[in-house]
């Protein structure tokens, strides 16, 4: 069956990447725009609510020494200046922002922000309260379905459908990074036709590849974590695309859509020449 191809939606998950540095977020940000992506995304987290009591004061080791988790996770969170510092950014650059919240508090913080965007992470797709509270915004929103169920899925696109609420579906598997035989990249085609809604991708694999496939399966909006060094302090570096690796994903995806063609057989001009060449009947 023939495909038509459109250009992906191009999305940098920077998350925490940047390690509640500011300057480190602008670095990667930028490397995102220079290779051409459509928008960077962030994270927000009310610690008081998003850290269980049981892990706010063990100890841990980071590159700023000893600390309880909760004083570590405090010192990798922006403040609301700090968010609108990198909204003007990006608006001066010319990319999109916007953020993931973890909880309703963060939710009503980042309303104020006025993103054009709401991202539901793979860890809330099943806190039906929360989803409740994103959609009742009406704010397109991308909804990640790892770590969950069909069925879990199921009451999260009702959810959207009773708001009126724009979605995309992205498929997801939560491992960081994830083997590439666990990527069940079947699974977006599946989602297309249940839902009969947009549906994209949210890769955790290092290589770019199933990426492309990702896409050439109807995955039209793109999502890959990013950062300036996989070697920087982060559960989440090692799964992110580099400044090379970023470049090298558009170019793929932008070559890509000239492979398919129209569908129409057709003779090309070299080849009628060869034909002259072979042909002595």
């Amino acid at each position: 069956m023939k495909k038509n191809f459109s250009k992906p939606f191009i999305i940098g998950e920077v998350g925490i990447n940047h390690n509640g540095s500011l300057e480190l977020a602008k670095e990667i940000i930028l490397l995102a725009k220079k290779s051409n992506f459509d928008a960077v995304k962030l994270q927000k987290r009310d610690l008081n609510i998003c850290i269980p009591d049981s892990q706010k004061n063990k100890i841990r080791e980071t590159p700023w020494g000893e600390m309880t988790y909760l004083n570590y996770k405090k010192k990798i969170e922006f403040n609301e200046k700090q968010f609108r510092n990198l909204k003007e950014f990006c608006k001066k650059i010319n990319i999109e922002l916007f953020c993931s919240a973890f909880d309703v508090e963060s939710l009503k913080f980042l309303k104020k922000l006025n993103f054009r965007y709401n991202k539901v992470p793979s860890a809330l797709i099943t806190n039906l309260n929360f989803l409740e509270e994103v959609a009742k915004q009406k704010k397109k929103t991308f909804i990640s379905t790892g770590m969950c169920s069909m069925k879990d899925v199921q009451k999260a696109v009702k959810i959207f459908k009773k708001h009126y609420c724009p979605f995309i579906l992205m498929h997801c598997v939560s491992e960081y990074p994830c083997p590439e035989e666990k990527l069940n990249l079947n699974m977006i085609p599946t989602l297309k036709k249940k839902f009969k809604c947009e549906v994209g991708y949210s890769g955790h694999e290092p290589s770019l590849s199933p990426t492309l496939f990702a896409w050439t399966l109807g995955a039209n909006f793109i999502e890959r974590h990013i950062t300036n060094d996989r070697t920087n302090w982060g559960t989440d570096q090692s799964a992110s695309l580099e400044g090379p690796g970023m470049s090298s994903l558009v170019t793929i995806l932008k070559k890509a859509k000239n492979f398919y063609g129209d569908g129409k057989k057709t003779i090309t001009a070299k080849e009628k020449e060869m034909l002259k060449k072979f042909k002595y009947w």
